[in-house]
């Protein structure tokens, strides 16, 4: 099982948390998601570039890395 780590800046609240996290576990591949407000940590087969389009997709104006 692989392992990634999202960086994230402009996160602000738990709503947008919530949002992230529903977003990450929606993805096909995705076993675990642990979000917060600097990041995420995600266990499972998703790819990285899959991760980071679903937050970019949320269009919450929050900067993924």
């Amino acid at each position: 099982m692989a392992h990634h780590s999202l960086s994230f800046k402009g996160v602000e609240n738990a709503d947008q948390i919530n949002r992230i996290t529903t977003a990450l576990m929606m993805l096909d591949g995705v076993d675990s998601v642990e979000v917060g407000r600097h990041g995420a940590d995600v266990e499972g087969r998703a790819k990285r570039e899959a991760l980071i389009r679903a937050v970019e997709s949320l269009k919450l104006g929050i900067e993924v890395t």
